[in-house]
């Protein structure tokens, strides 16, 4: 499979003002394709959705199309597709909606791992009905979380199980349909955070295993909103909150208020544009997207190599991304240096890697880091072995300059 980087790197606007961008797992930049549909949307009539009106029909329309690009981005089916406000207000709109039929004793099940947006949601639930919860660990050594470590925590109680598909802040990637597998086994749902996984892996949720996965199409080059993909006949069993004259179907009942019809259509835009990563890949959207994850896969990892090898060579750097599987995202402490004083030498030399815990604070904290973290290097498609080999020069050129605090 080919992989045209120069050809990929050309569709991205925000790229000519010269940065290097490894700030992705924060959000990536936007594709010209994206750019043009939002505009496209909001240049032709819209209105509430309908089928009387052009504006109606338009925005019929933009919802259809974006479920069944999602649906085939997630192996998912489009009448279980849900878009909210974002990875985070989803995942809180499941916890409460499932909370309501929880009852004191009962157990949710959360990880170390993961992004706060996966964990808090859960406590603060449970908390409300007075479920009991029970934390799954990781080895910091390693930063791997293993089928074991939340076997370890199910119980004839446990009614729903939390957990990433892969760390925003290690890249760390569990054996989720193993998890699935045992999870299931005990009688208990499974919500997956795939907000990082989505941006570098072919999902398959049916694989996987997920009752609920939830990822961000602005981690994955297309506009700021969430998606909640799960199954119809399990939505229909949930009674969300809702204003009276909402509708009851679902997924729409699911979705608070109008949607936004100019993401949806940059949504659809983005697994759009991600299918051509394989420019010689052939068949159904979904198949050529599974070419054009391999691919990316492939381009990702060789440029992570790249990165592992110039890393071990300056010295002082800690990795602390170690999982055997996991995506290209590296988080590194400098000894006697601080990140954050490295994240602004870089940024000044155009080199775009954040310092921070970003929100995975527990996994932070396990890792002996505290709030503080690290400094977290991305890759995204439109990296270049240029961009790597910047970002290994510049921090060489930082270690070798005097330690400066503020």
């Amino acid at each position: 499979m080919t992989y045209d980087i120069t050809a990929v790197r050309a569709q991205f606007p925000a790229l000519k003002a010269g940065s290097a961008h490894f700030d992705g797992p924060g959000g990536t930049q936007t594709p010209l394709p994206v750019i043009e549909a939002v505009s496209d949307a909001l240049a032709n009539p819209l209105a509430n959705r309908g089928h009387v009106t052009a504006g109606e029909r338009n925005a019929e329309a933009l919802v259809r199309s974006a479920r069944q690009a999602t649906a085939d981005l997630l192996g998912a089916d489009p009448a279980a597709i849900v878009f909210g406000r974002s990875a985070t207000a989803l995942t809180y709109d499941v916890a409460r909606t499932l909370a309501k039929t929880w009852s004191p004793g009962d157990e949710v099940v959360v990880s170390r791992l993961d992004h706060d947006s996966n964990i808090r949601p859960w406590i603060q639930a449970a908390e409300a009905v007075g479920a009991t919860v029970r934390w799954a660990d990781f080895d910091p050594a390693t930063g791997e979380l293993t089928p074991d470590d939340i076997s370890a925590q199910l119980g004839d109680r446990t009614r729903l199980v939390a957990v990433t598909a892969a760390s925003n802040l290690i890249g760390t990637r569990p054996a989720i349909p193993e998890i699935s597998r045992r999870v299931h086994a005990a009688g208990a749902l499974l919500h997956v955070d795939g907000v990082h996984y989505a941006a570098h892996a072919h999902v398959d949720i049916r694989r996987l295993g997920a009752d609920f996965f939830v990822c961000s199409p602005y981690k994955f080059l297309g506009p700021h909103l969430g998606v909640l993909a799960s199954r119809p006949e399990l939505l229909e069993t949930l009674t969300p909150d809702k204003l009276l004259p909402s509708t009851n179907a679902v997924p729409e009942r699911f979705e608070l208020g109008t949607l936004p019809y100019e993401l949806l259509a940059g949504t659809r835009a983005a697994v759009d544009f991600l299918a051509t990563l394989a420019p010689d890949a052939e068949g159904s959207r979904r198949e050529r997207l599974a070419s054009a994850y391999a691919a990316l896969e492939q381009h990702e990892n060789t440029l992570r190599r790249r990165l592992d090898e110039g890393l071990a060579a300056l010295g002082p750097v800690t990795v602390h991304s170690r999982a055997a599987h996991r995506t290209p995202t590296l988080l590194l402490t400098i000894d006697g240096r601080d990140t954050t004083d490295a994240y602004r030498y870089l940024a000044g030399r155009g080199v775009d890697a954040p310092a921070g815990s970003f929100y995975a604070v527990e996994a932070s904290r396990r890792l002996g880091l505290g709030d503080t973290g690290g400094l977290r290097i991305g890759l995204a498609p439109y990296n270049s072995a240029e961009d790597v080999d910047r970002l290994l020069e510049a921090l060489a050129d930082f270690l070798a300059g005097p330690a400066t605090h503020g």
